[in-house]
């Protein structure tokens, strides 16, 4: 069956290893990482992509793919089990040139051309499938066509500290992209590139194929392929995002970022009707509360047994908590089993993990630990 044109899809990077969040990713890909409870980060990627009607999206896969692959499976929970379109994995192959693994991102798109090609989009979008926000990616591309943009880039501004971690863009007062630095170690701007891209698709077709016949480029979209664009003097623009966003590519910001789950007014929006985040259903049983459990600003999920107290805590998918325990300000993974008297305060607890009773972990803001399990944990 010949497949459709479509205006513009969707390709998903969730290849990396993710090694800055230490042992959570050991052994699964970083966007499979359970977040809030009932979650796994790339949800968020693919819920925007279904609330924003993009009935088609690639995911580019490498590192542990199984969970994800497993967890993501035809695509029903977010409606993209479909005939022409839907979701697909995409690992690397062997054809008849040979195999390799993606060397970077640009060339992760370069070696799925084929795919691409078989919609022939007018636009392509390419997102990270590691990244916690809300966002209507038809707004983004009504503003790429109102300023006849060859490449947009959302962006928003960062903290300084934080800044080497991105791509910097500086824009003119039109926002039009001026400049571009890919993790610089001394930043001189904060505004950063948010890995969201909309590129004109003939454009960026004909950029990935001249980038990977350079030898010395490492065939990445922030090293090689913006910067090969901006030096074209090509229209390039900035779509500047004012609502709430995370990389969560470290323990610490992937803390941060479930506590923003709690409180104040910087959190990601979970309740809203009309955009709602979908995720693969568990099928639990409801949550106890037992008559001597004390739970404060904590979200407590499907299936957990409460008997200890909770105190501005996320628990996930059939944790159990014991009698006397007290967790605080912390993140219990799924199938998690804290046993009685453990004191957690600041840590994340891995999945499937038996915290052994009287178990004391301290952790701080800068440094949550990791508990791996009861005698061994990771700061």
């Amino acid at each position: 069956m010949t497949s459709l044109k479509k205006e513009m899809i969707a390709m998903i990077l969730a290849g990396g290893q993710g090694s800055r969040l230490k042992d959570l990713t050991l052994d699964i890909a970083k966007p499979a990482v359970p977040f809030g409870g009932r979650y796994r980060i790339i949800d968020f990627a693919l819920s925007n992509c279904a609330n924003s009607d993009i009935d088609t999206v690639g995911i580019l896969t490498q590192y542990e793919p199984y969970i994800l692959n497993t967890h993501i499976g035809i695509g029903i929970p977010w409606d993209l089990d479909r005939l022409n379109g839907g979701v697909r994995i995409l690992p690397p192959y062997i054809n008849r040139k040979g195999g390799r693994w993606y060397k970077g991102t640009a060339n992760a798109i370069y070696e799925n051309i084929n795919f691409i090609d078989k919609y022939n989009p007018e636009y392509l979008l390419i997102l990270s499938g590691d990244h916690i926000y809300n966002m209507n990616y038809w707004d983004m591309l009504k503003f790429h066509k109102a300023s006849k943009s060859k490449l947009t880039i959302a962006v928003k501004p960062v903290n300084i500290k934080e800044a080497s971690r991105f791509g910097l863009v500086v824009t003119d007062e039109k926002s039009k992209i001026v400049g571009f630095e890919e993790k610089p170690e001394n930043p001189t701007t904060t505004l950063a590139s948010m890995g969201i891209y909309i590129f004109n698709w003939k454009i960026l077709r004909r950029a990935l194929i001249e980038d990977e016949e350079n030898t010395n480029s490492d065939n990445d979209f922030g090293k090689n392929i913006i910067p090969k664009l901006l030096n074209e003097g090509l229209n390039l623009f900035a779509y500047e995002f004012d609502d709430y966003w995370k990389d969560v590519g470290t323990v610490e910001s992937l803390w941060e970022a479930n506590m923003n789950l709690l409180s104040g007014d910087d959190k990601i929006e979970l309740y809203d009707p009309k955009w709602k985040i979908y995720s693969k259903n568990m099928i639990s049983s409801p949550q106890y509360i037992s008559k001597d459990a004390n739970v404060e600003s904590s979200l407590v999920t499907d299936g957990c047994v409460i008997e200890g107290n909770i105190k501005k805590s996320i628990i996930s998918t059939k944790a159990r908590i014991g009698k006397g325990s007290n967790i605080i300000e912390s993140v219990i993974m799924p199938n998690v089993v804290v046993e009685d008297n453990v004191y957690l305060y600041k840590t994340i607890v891995m999945n499937d993990v038996i915290v052994k009773k009287g178990t004391k972990v301290e952790g701080t803001t800068e440094n949550i630990v990791i508990v791996k399990n009861s005698e061994e944990s990771e700061g």
